[in-house]
This record gives C-alpha cells, structure tokens and sequence, in this order.
C-alpha cells in the first residue's frame, strides 16, 4: 500500500483550476519531490493531502486513510508532519519553548518532548539558540526551527514546502542532508522545491506540476524523456575495420564526424566497454570518451514550456 496515493486529485476556486486530475502515488520510505512554477498548484496538492482545505474532485489516501472523510481526518494530522511555505512560530517563545508547545499538542510525554527537542535542535544546528526568543532569529533559523517543529511528534510521514528557502549554502547542505538522515529511518517525505539540483539529489521519484500533471519518473528517467544519454568517441583516425567492428554491435544511431563518433546509449556503464573494447579490438586508438545528455533542468522546462504551446 503506498505512503500517500492520489487519483484525479483537483481543486476548483470558482472558475480557477488550481489543480486538475492530478493522479500518482508515493511509497513508504520514499523522497518524492514535487517541482512546478509558482502558481502551478504544489502548494495548494499539500493543503489538501494534509486535510487542510478540501478537494473538490477525485480521492486521496494517507497511509489508507481518506483525505477528504471528517472521520480520517484527524488520523491523518496525527500521522503526518507539515512544514509549511510560512513557517508559523511564537515569536515571542525561544525555539525551546515553541517546540515544546508544538509537542504538547501531540500528546508527547515530557521525557519524549524533552528528548525530541535535544535531537532536533542539535541536527539542524540550533542547539545553542534553544533559549532565545525567536524574534531574533533570521529567516533562515525560522526556517530550519519550523522544520523542527514538523517533526517534533515523530511522524512517518512528512511533507515540506520549500524547507531550503532563505537559507544560505552552508545551512542549505545541513537540512538536505538531515533530510537523507530521515530517508535512512524510512521515513517518507513529499517535498515542493524549486530547486532542480536539490532535487536531483535527494528525491527517488519526481513529478512535474503544472496544474496538470506532466511527468512522473526518477530523475535518470526524465532526463531520458527529453533525448537520452550520448557517447561521444574521440578517436586518432576512424577506419572501415572500426566501423565494420562498431557496427556488429547493438548500437542506436552511430554518427560519424571526422574521427569523432556518436552514439545514442541508455546504460552508458555497459555499452561504452563493448564500444570501446571493439575499437581496441579492431586497431583504433581513443583519445576521449565522454557522455552527454540532457539534463532534469532540461525535462522541467520542455514539459513546462509544452504547456503553454
């Protein structure tokens, strides 16, 4: 059963159609990275998979529970964590104190709420601001004590809005990877992020939103929508022996320029040995072997731009 399934998942405000038939699902202890423009309805997908607006079409399930059914509802909040795009915090509390306050309201024991805050404030760096009242701090602090505000309750399933927004680099590279901790604990995380290297990096499957959905796939999988993976050959002079030999082999449209060849591959690991095993065989010499490709940030804009045409 997956983590959290959608099925024709859309949203109406009036005449607007924030989102629309919006279908995929997410497996256990898996990182899924919503990407989109601003306005294509990420944002809005999160707020009803978290019971806190209403669909207006289709069904969603958390954890087999139906986002959408007043008794599920409140199931589903204790199951989840959300970080949301404005981080709410009192700013007049430290960042002890409101987290504190956000464990209470999950019923957590004090040794528990005790323990949590320890760990959290530790991982993302705010240890030693535990005392200070969050008015003080910069957007990029808010940013990470609303993330440790998300997980205080220890939920197996988190969703995260933007969670690296305002941060600098340094504090960046600190929640991406405290991220990759939580995958380790097979926790599953929905992440909206704009932040196409970022999620490459971390996201097992990744879907593109428009309003519509446009593309599901690993991230290998939708740079190889766009025109897959090419192996370029350098070599010191081609010869009809090395065409002869290179042509035996199951290769996709093999182009010739001057003594550079190209090759259309899809597991470059495996066909770039038999490619460059039948050169040597066959008398060649190789100067270079490289691989090209089109890229996620290549995929994102031809699926978005093709929307819009």
């Amino acid at each position: 059963m997956p983590a959290i399934e959608a099925v024709g998942l859309t949203k109406k405000f009036g005449a607007l159609t924030a989102v629309d038939s919006v279908t995929f699902d997410v497996e256990e202890g898996e990182v899924f990275g919503f990407l989109g423009p601003n306005g294509a309805g990420k944002t809005t997908t999160i707020r009803m998979l978290c019971c806190l607006i209403s669909k207006t079409g289709g069904q969603a399930k958390i954890a087999g529970y139906d986002v959408g059914e007043e008794q599920d509802a409140l199931k589903i909040r204790k199951l989840i964590g959300l970080m949301p795009d404005n981080v709410g915090l009192y700013e007049a509390l430290s960042a002890y104190d409101n987290l504190d306050f956000f464990g209470k309201l999950y019923d957590r024991t004090e040794g528990q709420r005790k323990e949590n805050i320890q760990r959290l404030l530790a991982m993302l760096g705010l240890w030693e601001k535990k005392d200070v009242t969050v008015s003080t701090f910069s957007k990029g602090m808010k940013q990470k004590l609303g993330i440790a505000c998300a997980l205080i309750h220890d939920p197996q399933i988190l969703f995260m809005d933007e969670p690296t927004a305002n941060l600098d680099p340094e504090s960046a590279k600190t929640v991406r990877d405290f991220i990759l901790e939580l995958k380790r604990e097979k926790r599953t995380i929905f992440l909206n992020t704009h932040n196409l290297d970022e999620a490459q990096r971390i996201c097992d499957k990744i879907a593109i939103l428009n309003t519509k959905l446009m593309a599901t796939g690993t991230p290998d999988e939708l740079e190889r929508s766009v025109s897959g993976k090419k192996t370029v050959v350098q070599l010191v002079q081609v010869t009809d022996a090395i065409l002869a030999a290179l042509r035996k082999l199951p290769l996709s449209n093999m182009t010739i320029d001057g003594n550079k060849l190209t090759f259309d591959v899809k597991d470059p690991d495996k066909e770039n040995v038999a490619i460059t095993e039948a050169i040597y065989k066959a008398g060649g010499q190789v100067r270079s072997v490289n691989i090209v490709g089109s890229t996620l940030e290549d995929a994102y804009l031809k699926l978005v731009r093709s929307d819009k045409t």
